[in-house]
């Protein structure tokens, strides 16, 4: 499986060029990436594309140097079960406390509208 990739998202096409799988980001003007939204469409769900795509923006953010900030809720709770990829972090302590608050609500896998570049 190869993920294609441009200046703000990774991202899968089915044969027919729709897209069906995807991890966005937005740039922000310190040069860290705010991965906002994760979507993995029904027909891939439980073959551990979702997982993949934050392998791939990990793999990402470790060959361009950049940083990663987290405001979807998937990459957080992924990220947190991944602490080898801390480093990738803007702030890893920031990250882990949104991951402890997240767990303490029950909140659910929903990705937060994009935000604004910071």
């Amino acid at each position: 499986m190869d993920f294609l990739k441009d200046n703000d998202h990774i991202y899968l096409n089915n044969d027919e060029g729709q897209m069906i799988a995807e991890a966005a980001w937005v740039n922000n003007s310190d040069g860290s990436r705010n991965l906002w939204h994760t979507f993995v469409d029904d027909s891939l769900r439980g073959q551990g594309i979702a997982g993949k795509l934050m392998e791939a923006f990990a793999a990402d953010l470790r060959e361009t140097g950049k940083k990663g900030v987290l405001t979807c809720s998937y990459a957080v709770s992924w990220f947190a079960k991944h602490p080898e990829y801390a480093d990738l972090l803007r702030d890893a302590d920031a990250e882990k406390e949104k991951a402890a608050e997240a767990a303490a609500a029950g909140e659910g896998k929903a990705c937060a509208l994009k935000p604004k570049a910071e």
